[in-house]
């Protein structure tokens, strides 16, 4: 790859524009590269991962040094290491503070010149002592960063009431608003524990289905609907959008299968 190549940086799933020069690189490598102040890591993605509102984010590319190198990916794995135990320590801090506050993660950046805290609480928090706290322990730029309920299913991960593994860790990286409308659109129960994510927000599938859904329903009527078919009147009881079909039951008792084009 040459030219601008998105980057998605270190384990938070933020994706950036980075210049690959004669790097090399290609979908997949890990690459070292400069990054606020210092430097970072992170795995160069593809087009369709970097979404409009992460593509923005850097505004003037900033250059990849290299492809990560054994070195390199040694040192990340060591990092990653140390963030756990970072991690630890702050709870303790938070804990010794009396903060109410709950970590969600700790990430240092590829050099340690810096590392990033991530929590969440119900509301505002003052952490300044926190932070002066911290940064005696790790001789090190702290950076803690609040976040929603989805960020901390993003960055812990896990498993949908699909059996797969969330969108929002694998590919999905933006958080756009989800409606109650898109549950009906798909036809789905009303019922919050059915329709909800592991983050306890509406499942964020509903957003980028809900689209489709509507182009495959066009001109199909709706469940509870009464329609006039060949045989006569009747009661929508189903509507399979997939098949483009509707299941109708008529004022005789008997049920007729309806396909539409």
């Amino acid at each position: 790859m040459e030219g601008i190549v998105f980057v998605r940086l270190r384990e938070s799933g933020q994706v950036f524009n980075y210049q690959a020069g004669n790097t090399g690189v290609k979908e997949g490598d890990y690459v070292v590269v400069e990054h606020d102040r210092g430097l970072d890591y992170g795995r160069v993605v593809s087009p369709r991962e970097a979404s409009g509102e992460d593509k923005a984010k850097e505004q003037q590319p900033k250059k990849i040094l290299r492809r990560a190198t054994e070195v390199d990916l040694k040192q990340i794995e060591d990092n990653r290491a140390k963030a756990k135990e970072a991690f630890f320590s702050c709870e303790k801090k938070i804990v010794e503070r009396k903060l109410d506050m709950k970590m969600v993660q700790a990430e240092y950046s590829f050099d340690r010149s810096k590392i990033i805290f991530y929590f969440t609480a119900d509301g505002r928090v003052d952490f300044r002592d926190l932070v002066k706290d911290l940064a005696k322990v790790f001789k090190a730029r702290i950076e803690l960063r609040q976040i929603g309920v989805r960020d901390e299913a993003r960055l812990c991960g896990g498993y949908g009431s699909c059996g797969r593994e969330l969108c929002c860790k694998t590919f999905l990286k933006d958080f756009e608003p989800v409606t109650i409308k898109m549950a009906k659109e798909e036809g789905l129960p009303l019922n919050p524990p059915k329709i909800s994510g592991l983050c306890g927000r509406l499942m964020c599938c509903l957003y980028y289905e809900y689209e489709t859904y509507k182009i495959l329903s066009k001109g199909m009527p709706r469940e509870g609907e009464h329609i006039t078919i060949q045989q006569g009147k009747g009661k929508v009881i189903g509507v399979n959008v997939f098949k483009r079909t509707a299941t109708v039951h008529m004022e005789d008792g008997t049920q007729v299968e309806v396909k539409y084009p």
